[in-house]
């Protein structure tokens, strides 16, 4: 049995949140293994227990923010990180990864989402230059990563609903240390990051869950459940 913790605040008017209920079937299927996953909202998880997120083999970290309660979803993906279980963050979840490893690693404790806080001065989370609400893109897979293995190409071509990613003043920082640059865009922003020397922790601004709205398997959700079944 692997048990999977999804982190946010479950809508059906999420599109985000009904791919994902769809592609964890799909995995299961394709991979013939039993799996069971429970949405667990932020408001839920109460600050200073982990006794709730011990039972899950691997989290994913949802679209849909801003979250009930922020820093429970800081927590829920710090737990993930530092106790090595198998972590999977799109669209929000990627934002979030990244203001969590600001804040726990880089030491930047005022590290901000300018959607939570508009008037944060020069926030790690910003607002795009250009809205990626609805839109489909081509991205580079960096070689050599992770999510270059998991797709099996360097270009992909994948859908979003978002209007904030990672400010690219930051980007220097993914240039060296455990977490890294996986994919970027056209332009050479930042779209996915993934976490050296951890089981599995990638971080997609994307949302590869779409897929299966079209009954295809995401191949990055399908690489995820196989890690949590490794834990």
């Amino acid at each position: 049995m692997i048990r999977i913790g999804i982190v946010g605040d479950f809508s059906e008017a999420i599109l985000a949140h009904r791919a994902i209920a769809a592609a964890l079937p799909l995995v299961a299927r394709e991979l013939a293994v039993e799996l069971r996953w429970e949405w667990l909202h932020t408001s839920d998880l109460a600050a200073g227990s982990h006794e709730p997120l011990e039972q899950f083999d691997g989290f994913w970290c949802t679209p849909g923010s801003p979250y009930a309660d922020t820093d429970a979803a800081l927590r829920a993906i710090r737990f993930a990180r530092e106790r090595g279980r198998p972590y999977l963050g799109t669209c929000a979840g990627f934002q979030h990864a990244l203001l969590e490893y600001a804040h726990n690693v880089w030491q930047m404790p005022l590290a901000a989402h300018a959607e939570l806080d508009p008037e944060a001065a020069e926030p790690l989370i910003s607002r795009l230059e250009c809205s990626l609400v609805e839109v489909t893109e081509p991205l580079e897979l960096l070689s050599g990563t992770r999510l270059a293995a998991i797709y099996g190409t360097a270009r992909i071509v994948e859908g979003y609903h978002c209007n904030y990613g990672l400010n690219p003043s930051y980007g220097a920082r993914l240039e060296s240390g455990p977490l890294a640059v996986a994919a970027r865009d056209r332009t050479g922003q930042v779209r996915a990051v993934e976490l050296h020397g951890h089981p599995f922790y990638v971080a997609t601004l994307f949302q590869p869950e779409r897929a299966a709205l079209l009954a295809r398997t995401p191949p990055l959700v399908s690489a995820f459940v196989k890690a949590c079944g490794a834990t």
